[in-house]
């Protein structure tokens, strides 16, 4: 699992420089190196510290649901565990983060098939919740209303498809006469049980709610850069642009959306009338200070988590 999530940051790593150095061409990277200088690095700590509160944020969440599924941890384990996961932030769709469920059976030997839901309604309370972000701008701006309003209705459908039990039974029922898939219906069942508690009306509002305060740190971060080099620009605008390169990257199933969610970034801030190189020194910044210095928490919380808990490689997949 470790040697996987290294393997995945060095590969992320390349795949980035890659891709700035592509933008960098693109926006003549002599002036893209001024823009870095004329940026007021100062700033930078606090959008660093925006990006933080973003993952407090979603530890709370995170926390939550543990206690909604009656699982029991320390809190220091909690947020030992959710903040080793940030690590995994370059997996496709952050699905890697099921790294977070293998410690939990390791700390308190709840079975995975209860657990990894968890990271499934993580990410579509912060699908639907970015969709918030980005919605009353794409109508604002008149920009990207189809693949906001489409985005959000998906994710709509897939709640509501879960919430229907009737539904769920029936597809249970279904895979029960399936002989090679019998006997994984006990972990089915476990796994829609927990996605069912989690994705019910009240849980669903208080947690998307708490996901839509959570990004907006990020998209604040976002604001900050860009007035930093003396753009005149809007809150509003800030988050509806963040949110929605986020979105298009997360569409993608790209790992952390590289290239398509910096593409996005620059365009937007190219399309809005600022100059090329302003845009591309502003979103790697963004991005730096939020996936980037994700995976840097992750790695050290990580490694200080391991003295507690041992190796990771002792984690049995059952």
């Amino acid at each position: 699992m470790i040697k996987r999530a290294v393997k995945s940051i060095i590969v992320g790593l390349i795949a980035a420089a890659a891709i700035y150095l592509v933008l960098a061409i693109y926006a003549d990277y002599e002036q893209v190196i001024k823009s870095f200088s004329s940026f007021n690095w100062l700033f930078f700590p606090f959008v660093l510290f925006l990006s933080y509160l973003n993952y407090h944020t979603r530890f709370l969440k995170w926390n939550y649901y543990l206690r909604l599924l009656n699982i029991n941890l320390e809190w220091k384990d909690s947020y030992g565990i959710f903040m080793s996961g940030l690590i995994m932030s370059i997996t496709p769709g952050k699905m890697g983060e099921l790294l977070k469920t293998y410690i939990v059976k390791k700390i308190s030997g709840e079975p995975i098939s209860k657990t990894a839901p968890i990271v499934f309604a993580e990410r579509i309370t912060d699908f639907i919740s970015v969709v918030i972000l980005a919605f009353v701008g794409s109508v604002i701006y008149d920009y990207g209303k189809v693949i906001v309003i489409g985005t959000g209705i998906f994710f709509l459908i897939t709640v509501y498809m879960i919430s229907n039990r009737a539904l769920a039974l029936k597809l249970i029922t279904f895979i029960k006469r399936i002989s090679f898939l019998k006997k994984y219906v006990l972990s089915i069942e476990s796994a829609y049980q927990s996605s069912y508690d989690m994705l019910r009306l009240i849980p669903l509002i208080k947690m998307v709610l708490l996901s839509t305060v959570s990004w907006f740190f990020e998209c604040l971060g976002f604001y900050i850069i860009l007035i930093n080099f003396g753009v005149e620009i809007s809150v509003m605008w800030a988050v509806f642009a963040y949110a929605f390169a986020t979105i298009i990257g997360s569409i993608t199933m790209l790992p952390a959306g590289l290239g398509v969610t910096d593409g996005s970034l620059t365009f937007l801030i190219i399309r809005e009338g600022f100059p090329q190189d302003l845009a591309v020194a502003a979103t790697i910044i963004i991005r730096a200070a939020t996936l980037w210095f994700a995976i840097l928490v992750g790695i050290v919380s990580l490694l200080l988590y391991q003295k507690r808990i041992g190796k990771l490689s002792e984690i049995q997949l059952g």
